[in-house]
């Protein structure tokens, strides 16, 4: 299976769909574009997480809760904007980039976006 940056040539939930950060994948070449594509999820907030998480932060070290919430978050993110690409008839996306922001003080909201391609092995 090939690999191509963080989430491969051939993801586990995605087969031969390409996604990387780069303009160009290596050993494939752009056939079409398709315009911009973005998955969006919005995470509420868990008071007991929250507060577990406030204790941490005075002790210092790793918040493990919400790097587990945020990795989830990137995912279903990236998940939802291949689908999107896919509705277009692309089989890749290049270009592609996270957002991260606060959500009105209720959440975290992630966002996976890039341009849809079509796009051929070398």
């Amino acid at each position: 299976m090939d690999r191509i940056g963080e989430f491969g040539a051939a993801s586990p939930t995605t087969p031969g769909f390409v996604v990387v950060t780069t303009e160009n994948p290596p050993g494939y070449e752009v056939l079409d574009t398709y315009g911009e594509v973005f998955g969006l999820t919005v995470r509420s907030r868990n008071f007991i997480s929250d507060f577990g998480s406030g204790v941490k932060s005075l002790l210092g070290g790793e918040l493990k809760g919400l790097t587990k919430a945020l990795s989830s978050s990137r995912a279903e993110a990236v998940t939802r904007m291949v689908e999107q690409a896919k509705s277009l008839g692309a089989n890749g996306v290049v270009m592609m980039r996270f957002d991260v922001s606060d959500a009105r003080d209720m959440g975290t909201e992630v966002c996976a976006y890039g341009t849809a391609v079509s796009v051929r092995k070398l």
